[in-house]
């Protein structure tokens, strides 16, 4: 049986947390996205895979400095220029369109800035990959004309995928496991095309396979924890086995690759300590943490008080330069 595989990965968020003009010295997360990012390139670039699918929410805003879209892209077009295609899906964050760049003017980088279908002929066979950008609205209403437009049904292939940044009810997320059921914006398992090989998708940030009497979804994740929601979420992407036959294609491995991931931690402030102490009281806390940890620091009520009796520059002289600091709630921002 042929086989081909697949770099699936997605929500790199790029631009989080990257000042391009820092006005303080303190550690910033966005390298550690960045990082990440290339990790994936670079496993593309020693495994060659049939192709290379970024899920969606390549940045984590849809104005990001044009130094971050430039870092971002050129990344992607020394795959592209090993003749690896790649293909992006525009996110939410992307607002359904990515920033322009020459990098993408490649003829192996192919953007689904609009429904359409890429064709890839591999070894296995031919691999018909439909996709759109992410769309706004009742998905529910419009999901069976996208997926017609995209054309990806009367491609002859080996294999048809839909690749979008979406969610399907049955995914899950946050602490308690939240699952998706219903709403404009969730897709039924139904609505899928059963003669579907696989759907690709971003949008959701923990790792997950749904499967059942539909098409499996694949999410490989996110690449980097963006919230204290996904603090004990591994982190990483996929790498696709992809079986053909004369009778049916069928994904028949799903390896996630983990990633490194920075550890969040929450550091509650307790009632007893003055906020004359509190600089003293988080840097000996901090003594017995892993160096490059996230550190939320919670005080309950008390946390603007304290916010502002430390000060900024009090903050990060109390913690290690390889820490990074937030106050629970977002009640104070360090930059």
């Amino acid at each position: 049986m042929p086989i081909a595989h697949i770099v699936l990965f997605g929500d790199t968020h790029l631009g989080f947390d990257l000042p391009c003009r820092p006005r303080v010295e303190r550690r910033a997360r966005g390298e550690d996205f960045f990082a990440n990012y290339q990790r994936v390139v670079d496993y593309a670039l020693a495994t060659r895979p049939a192709a290379v699918l970024h899920g969606g929410d390549v940045f984590h805003r849809s104005r990001v400095h044009h130094s971050v879209v430039e870092r971002a892209f050129e990344a992607l077009a020394e795959v592209a220029a090993a003749g690896i295609p790649v293909l992006i899906v525009p996110g939410n964050h992307d607002r359904s369109r990515l920033p322009p760049s020459l990098w993408l003017g490649h003829q192996n980088i192919h953007v689904f800035d609009r429904p359409r279908t890429v064709v890839i002929e591999t070894s296995g066979g031919r691999l018909a990959f439909g996709g759109f950008p992410f769309a706004w609205g009742d998905l529910r209403a419009s999901f069976a004309d996208i997926v017609e437009r995209s054309g990806v049904m009367s491609v002859d292939a080996g294999a048809c995928f839909l690749c979008m940044h979406h969610t399907v009810a049955g995914a899950s997320v946050g602490p308690i496991g939240y699952t998706f059921r219903a709403g404009r914006d969730v897709i039924p398992r139904a609505a899928l095309p059963p003669s579907l090989t696989a759907v690709l998708s971003g949008h959701i940030h923990r790792h997950q396979v749904l499967t059942g009497n539909h098409p499996p979804v694949f999410y490989p994740g996110s690449i980097e924890r963006t919230s204290f929601a996904e603090r004990d979420e591994p982190k990483g992407f996929l790498d696709l086995t992809v079986t053909t036959s004369a009778e049916r294609a069928a994904v028949t491995g799903a390896q996630f690759v983990e990633l490194p991931a920075r550890t969040m931690i929450d550091l509650p402030v307790p009632p007893e300590v003055e906020c004359s102490d509190v600089g003293a009281f988080l840097t000996r806390s901090a003594a017995a943490l892993p160096p490059d940890a996230v550190i939320r620091i919670d005080a309950g009520a008390r946390s603007a008080e304290l916010g502002e009796a430390l000060g900024a520059a009090q903050l990060r002289a109390a913690l290690p330069p390889t820490m990074s600091v937030q106050w629970h709630r977002g009640r104070f921002r360090a930059d």
